[in-house]
C-alpha cells in the first residue's frame, strides 16, 4: 500500500520472500524527498542534473537549491553565501586608484562593481570612450549595459559623473569586446580618476 503525501510503497504482511525488492522500491521512492548533499554548484550540476523536479540540494557552504525543471538542470536558489569581491582587470595604460581597487561581485544574475581607476602615466582620463578594464567571463552581460559613474572634480572639469558601458556578447564596438568597461565623459579636460561603482543585470 502507498502511504503519506509521498505515496511511499510500504509492503503488506506475508511478503517475506520479496522483502529485498520491497526495501529497494521504498528507498527509490524516498530518495527524491531527501535533502541531497554536494560540495559546490559545479558538483551539484555534475551529480544531480538528471534528478527529478523538486529535488533539494545543499552545499558545504550552506547554499540551498531547488530543482525547477524535470527535463533540464535548472535550479532556484533558496539561499547562498555572499560571494567575495573579485578583481577587475585594468585595461592597458590604466591602473587601480584609491583605497578600494576595481572589483566585481556576482549575486545570481546581478553584477556589482566597486573601486576607482586612473591613468598609469598620471594624466587625466580623456577621450570617448576610454577602455578602463574588463569583468570576468561569468559577469559579461548578454546586451550592452550602461550606468552613471562618478569621477574626480579635480582640474577644470565641473562634471562629477559620466557614463559607464559594459559591453555584452551581442555588442559591437571598435573600442572593446564583450566584458570591457568603456568610460564616456564630456567634462572639459577629463578627470584624474574614475569610479566604476555601479550594478547591472547579466541577462
Amino acid at each position: 500500500m502507498d502511504l503519506g503525501y509521498a505515496l511511499l510503497p510500504v509492503p503488506g504482511g506475508g511478503q517475506a520472500p520479496a522483502v529485498p525488492g520491497d526495501l529497494a522500491a521504498l528507498a527509490l521512492a524516498l530518495d527524491p524527498h531527501l535533502v541531497q548533499h554536494c560540495v559546490d554548484q559545479a558538483d551539484r550540476d555534475a551529480r544531480y542534473s538528471t534528478a527529478p523536479l523538486h529535488t533539494v540540494v545543499t552545499a558545504e557552504t550552506g547554499a540551498l537549491w531547488i530543482k525547477t525543471s524535470a527535463v533540464t538542470s535548472t535550479w532556484a536558489t533558496v539561499w547562498e553565501p555572499t560571494p567575495a569581491w573579485r578583481p577587475v582587470v585594468p585595461a592597458a595604460g590604466i591602473s587601480q586608484s584609491g583605497e578600494t581597487p576595481m572589483s566585481v561581485r556576482r549575486i545570481g544574475n546581478h553584477i556589482y562593481l566597486q573601486g576607482r581607476c586612473d591613468r598609469a602615466d598620471g594624466l587625466n582620463i580623456t577621450g570617448e570612450p576610454v577602455n578602463v578594464g574588463r569583468v570576468p567571463a561569468d559577469c559579461v552581460p548578454v546586451d550592452l549595459r550602461t550606468y552613471s559613474a562618478a569621477c574626480s572634480l579635480g582640474g577644470t572639469t565641473i562634471q562629477a559623473a559620466g557614463r559607464m558601458e559594459v559591453l555584452g556578447t551581442t555588442s559591437s564596438s571598435p573600442s572593446g569586446t564583450a566584458g570591457d568597461l568603456l568610460w564616456w565623459y564630456q567634462g572639459e579636460g577629463g578627470a584624474p580618476w574614475v569610479d566604476v561603482s555601479g550594478n547591472y543585470w547579466k541577462s
